[in-house]
């Protein structure tokens, strides 16, 4: 690395000066829009691309095998035969048959039958699963099925029909219209004429059976009607004995006249009966009213009386008005007065006399009615006997006579269902009225190959988009600052872009400047300068959560960036179990730090000096021998910063070895290195836990391995630090 100014001293007192970190983060919104799903296309397109294709590869085999399929259609209507149509007798009847029932007898096991027979369906590949190649999806299960299954399948036979008939089902459709009787029948197949044959026999089969059946149905019909005529002509025969029989023994027909007599004199009997009743209630309620009033003449004011007693009423009422008024004009003790008072009490003595006298002639007369009424009753109890004697031989006679009719009523429905049977049998089973039958198909069924390969092409796509949401939002690596801004005392140092292979090479000790990652390291360096007070710190431990997030080249880096600004350093390999770096320094020193450690080198044994100004401290072979210098790491930061030089530690993975996090508490600074889109956030959340201490309470995490044309792509707040216009010109200046 080459530097164009004279490198400041790192000593120089700056107390006044206020030092914040130079790389800011300022949280974004993680708003969800248009240009975050162009961007997330963007970034995810070599896999949207990938997925596409490796669906649309089996989808575009299995399309362009299709081969095209015709479709054949027939148009009918189902009609009773007309001669049962024109029925007088049963008008309620409908001259369409139920196309439910009749769509369900096209679609019957035995038309398929015939069909694939007549028609040689066993003979086409396309409706013969045994005719047809296995594919080698099919041979792989076979075999897993056969690793569970130990029965060994049998090899389908060309004429078994039961496999054909599925096939021929999947071809076919038989369906009627909702608001209307047609019945509709198509037929898909690759061969139009075969698609137009299916339905048109389909329509002629199933007239044979139709028939068949209808035949088949009226023979047995009138044979179990012809048992049935013999049985009822029997009973018919019995019932109508049974009656005469009857009638004859009980003499029902020379007693006509007198059953008349006996019902006209019960009737009278009744009536008279009635009669009797109406005056016992109402001779009771005079004798009732009369009785139960104290004044006998106020009682018989309220009921009908005789007329004398009626005109003895109208005289007393007529003389007590005449009282009121002479009672208006006069004193009481008047002479017209008390005349007059003594007529009226005469008056009424005739009147009360009268009452009783009409009393007792009621009495006398309900008692006459209860007489007259219990001889009526005697009368009407021998007439009723007699009446229902009678009425029950009658009865039992129009049973007898009710059954008899009954049973020949029976037997002449079955005759006329006999001679319906016989009639019918001569008629056709059902009537077809074809509106459109079935026609060879010009043009095939369905879309073209084009179309299935776009719609294909849009889900594959679809599936593809999908696929990439889906990993995006799984995503839980660091890709910016933003991510783990919300982690307590870390500060931002920087990112730090990813080197291609050739630039790794010419990043190790060349003159051929990579402006991007030179000026990254530059503010790596800035940025522990300004965390550190304004001064570099005296050492460094650069460390990450996990093994090959690239603190090893971030560390060497850093001390080549130091060295070309004549700055001493001292790069220290801390990982004592599997340190790489003199690989790349090809020291040759026979002693590392672990031999320090363990006592068996000292500080000058291990320590090798680079031709580019670069100290550097090998981590020597491993051992497991007891360490005896415990403090050998403070020993050699003492000894190093006595000397001026500044101290790098590339220690193991915080994750992976507790050497780092005692090495972090005897450091000025800790670098943690966090690579991006692998790291974790929370491993680097757990790892910056582990590694703060008292002394080392801030850590400065840098994210290494940076994808400048990806990192563009998200909507971080530091998505634009490597914008186009920068990369070009850190090219052009390369």
């Amino acid at each position: 690395m080459t530097i164009s100014t004279l490198p400041p001293d790192r000593n120089l007192p700056i107390s006044p000066m206020r030092y914040d970190p130079r790389f800011q983060v300022e949280t974004k919104a993680d708003n969800f829009d248009l240009a975050s799903i162009y961007r997330l296309v963007r970034r995810r397109m070599i896999m949207i691309i990938s997925i596409a294709a490796l669906l649309m590869v089996p989808a575009a085999i299995m399309i362009f095998g299709l081969k095209p399929t015709y479709q054949g259609w027939a148009r009918l209507i189902v009609h009773q035969p007309l001669a049962i149509s024109l029925d007088a007798d049963d008008t309620s009847r409908s001259d369409l048959l139920d196309a439910k029932s009749e769509t369900e007898r096209l679609l019957s096991r035995s038309i398929a039958e015939r069909v694939v027979r007549e028609l040689q369906l066993n003979l086409r590949e396309e409706f013969n699963p045994a005719l047809r190649k296995i594919s080698f999806i099919e041979k792989i299960r076979a075999k897993l099925r056969g690793l569970f299954d130990t029965k060994k399948t049998a090899s389908p036979d060309r004429n078994n029909i039961n496999a054909i008939i599925p096939e021929y089902y999947r071809a076919l459709g038989v369906w009627h219209e909702d608001k209307s009787d047609v019945v509709q029948i198509s037929f898909n197949s690759t061969d139009p004429e075969l698609a137009a044959a299916v339905p048109n026999r389909v329509i002629s089969i199933y007239l044979d059976e139709r028939k068949e059946n209808v035949s088949g149905r009226l023979d047995a019909a009138e044979e179990w009607i012809r048992q049935r005529i013999t049985e009822q002509q029997a009973r018919a025969d019995i019932s109508r004995d049974a009656a005469r029989n009857y009638q004859e023994s009980m003499d029902v027909v020379s007693k006509e006249d007198a059953q008349e007599e006996r019902i006209k004199s019960f009737l009278e009997l009744t009536g008279r009966e009635g009669k009797i009743e109406e005056s016992r209630v109402e001779v009771g309620a005079v004798i009732s009213a009369l009785e139960a009033a104290d004044n006998t003449s106020v009682a018989a004011q309220n009921i009908v009386v005789p007329d004398s007693i009626a005109i003895k009423q109208r005289d007393l009422r007529g003389q007590e008005q005449d009282l009121a008024r002479l009672l208006e004009t006069y004193d009481g003790n008047a002479e017209a007065v008390v005349e007059l008072r003594g007529e009226i009490e005469e008056s009424r003595a005739d009147l009360e006399l009268a009452t009783k006298q009409y009393l007792q002639t009621m009495r006398a007369k309900l008692v006459a009615l209860d007489h007259e009424a219990e001889a009526v009753q005697s009368r009407l109890v021998v007439a009723n006997e007699k009446r229902i004697r009678d009425a029950l031989v009658q009865t039992e006679l129009l049973r007898l006579q009710k059954i008899a009719e009954k049973e020949q009523t029976a037997l002449d429905k079955l005759e006329n269902q006999r001679r319906d049977l016989a009639a019918k049998a001569m008629l056709p089973g059902a009537e077809l009225e074809v509106l459109t039958p079935a026609t060879v198909p010009l043009a095939s069924q369905g879309r073209g190959r084009l179309s299935y390969l776009v719609g294909a092409l849009l889900a594959a796509i679809s599936a593809a988009v999908t696929a990439a949401f889906v990993v995006e939002m799984w995503d839980r690596t660091v890709r910016s600052f933003d991510q783990i801004a919300g982690m307590a005392r870390s500060i931002p140092a920087g990112l730090i872009p990813r080197l291609a292979r050739r630039e790794n090479s010419k990043t190790m000790f060349s003159h051929m400047p990579v402006p991007m990652f030179d000026e990254a390291i530059r503010t790596v360096v800035l940025s522990l300068k300004q965390s550190n007070g304004g001064k570099l710190p005296n050492s460094i431990v650069v460390t990450s959560a996990h093994s090959g997030d690239g603190k090893s080249l971030v560390a060497r880096s850093l001390a080549m960036e130091l060295a070309a600004a004549a700055i001493p350093v001292l790069l220290v390999d801390g990982d004592l179990r599997r340190g790489k770096l003199d690989t790349f320094f090809r020291s040759g020193v026979m002693y590392g730090l672990n031999e320090f450690l363990n006592g068996q080198a000292d500080f000058r044994d291990i320590v090798y000096h680079h031709p580019s100004g670069i100290d550097f401290i090998p981590s020597g072979k491993f051992s497991l021998q007891r360490r005896v210098r415990p403090n050998g790491l403070a020993e050699i930061i003492e000894t190093a910063v006595a000397a001026g030089q500044i101290v790098i530690f590339d220690s193991a993975p915080v994750l992976a070895s507790t050497d780092t996090v005692h090495l972090t508490a005897l450091a000025e600074r800790t670098l943690a290195i966090v690579r991006w889109g692998k790291t974790s956030r929370r491993a680097v959340e757990f790892s910056l836990q582990q590694m703060k201490s008292s002394r080392n309470s801030e850590i400065v995490v840098a994210i290494n391995n940076v994808n400048p044309e990806k990192h563009a792509l998200y909507n971080f707040s530091d998505s634009e630090l490597f914008s186009k216009s920068l990369m070009k010109y850190y090219k052009l200046k390369a």
